[in-house]
């Protein structure tokens, strides 16, 4: 009998403890249209890319303007770094890593200054901006030509140089 008087008393105790546990009452639900907002990530294979097009001739004034202070006038770097340029990466581990010598994937350029750029003020381009800065530093680095329209379709097309350049840890996982 006593025994049974602690257990009891035990789950008396413990069962509001396990409740709380189970609905911890933080925050508000979120709405659909909130995450999409945020949910703004971009594949490899392209999946993800807005809606929208850029060429390199609309990007360099959108650079010269929002892109130009940090990275400087030629976009071989300035307070940030350098965008342009840099040996190949055979020379070692200590070269210079840019656009068109390291970054494997085109979508991922435009990933990165969709979500980062420009440094103070992210997230403010619009999806053209974005695709025309994308163009400018694809064309900029020697990978496509200026008069070339990047978008949905075409930018997962680019070959970047050193697309066959990393070793995958886990190639299982690849799809």
């Amino acid at each position: 009998m006593f025994t049974r008087k602690r257990v009891l008393l035990a789950a008396a105790i413990l069962a509001p403890i396990a409740a709380l546990a189970q609905t911890p009452n933080l925050g508000v639900p979120i709405s659909e249209e909130e995450i999409a907002t945020w949910n703004i990530d971009v594949s490899p294979d392209g999946m993800g890319l807005p809606p929208g097009n850029g060429t390199a001739t609309d990007g360099a004034p959108i650079y010269a303007q929002k892109c130009a202070l940090c990275h400087g006038v030629n976009a071989e770097g300035g307070i940030s770094l350098a965008l342009v340029g840099g040996e190949p990466l055979t020379t070692g581990i200590d070269a210079i890593k840019t656009i068109g010598n390291f970054w494997e994937y085109s979508t991922t350029v435009f990933d990165y200054t969709r979500r980062a750029m420009p440094w103070l003020t992210p997230r403010t381009l619009t999806d053209d901006e974005v695709y025309a800065l994308t163009a400018y530093m694809l064309h900029i680095n020697g990978i496509i030509e200026e008069d070339e329209v990047m978008n949905a379709e075409t930018l997962p097309q680019v070959q970047m140089p050193n697309r066959d350049g990393f070793i995958v840890r886990h190639p299982e996982l690849m799809p």
